[in-house]
């Protein structure tokens, strides 16, 4: 009777151990990647500025959100409020370059290209002490020569991919349903903080954030080294 019971659990241990693989497999694959899957994220970026209110505005709503931008900035504004950029960059957030006037850089010789692009370094530089790294083309207006012109001042183009015409002043509702309609894993949504008045901005963005948090998305500022 041992000697019949002790064969019964020898053939019954391998159908054990086959048992468990799967569940051994299906861990180890879970933690194969290297930790944690990765949280959704967005990159909020703001053109135009600094401007004396909206952009005061737009900063004390990324406060109150915990969220961190990168913002676009003309030289021109720059030179009109320095604090505002100075402010922009003391509470973390990244300040890059959208030329000095806003031309379209596919439209102007190699002098002014060059003009544009080292005349807003410079003052953005006098207040964050940092060299923007990255070019935002006004209008998006990218070719081959503007890309080759770029990358010879070291300048790396970042556009958008989500882009709900705020400047238009569709309407904060719009601008809101635009921006939430069409935000992926890493989108990239332009916004402006300058260039008119960007009072429906200011009123989507509490929205936007909220929603966006709320969907689980975390935000990054755009990689331009130096910020």
């Amino acid at each position: 009777m041992t000697r019949l019971l002790l064969t019964i659990a020898l053939i019954a241990l391998p159908g054990i151990s086959t048992a468990c693989r799967p569940q051994v497999a299906s861990q180890t694959t879970a933690a194969a990647p290297g930790g944690a899957v990765a949280a959704k994220y967005v990159f909020i970026t703001f053109d135009d500025g600094p401007g004396p209110t909206y952009t005061a505005q737009i900063l004390a709503i990324l406060r109150r959100y915990g969220v961190k931008a990168t913002f676009f900035e003309l030289g021109m504004n720059v030179r009109k409020y320095p604090a505002v950029t100075r402010k922009v960059h003391q509470q973390g957030h990244s300040v890059q370059n959208h030329t000095y006037s806003h031309p379209d850089l596919r439209k102007v010789s190699a002098a002014t290209f060059r003009s544009q692009v080292q005349s807003a370094d410079r003052y953005i530089r006098a207040q964050t002490k940092s060299q923007p790294r990255c070019l935002r083309p006004p209008y998006g207006g990218v070719n081959t020569t503007v890309r080759r012109r770029a990358a010879a001042l070291g300048k790396t183009i970042r556009l958008w991919t989500v882009d709900p015409r705020d400047w238009s002043r569709p309407g904060t509702k719009v601008i809101t349903q635009r921006v939430l309609g069409s935000v992926r894993n890493g989108s990239t949504i332009l916004l402006h903080d300058g260039g008119g008045n960007r009072s429906q901005t200011v009123a989507a963005l509490p929205t936007i954030l909220r929603t966006l948090k709320a969907r689980g998305y975390a935000f990054r500022l755009v990689p331009c080294s130096g910020h």
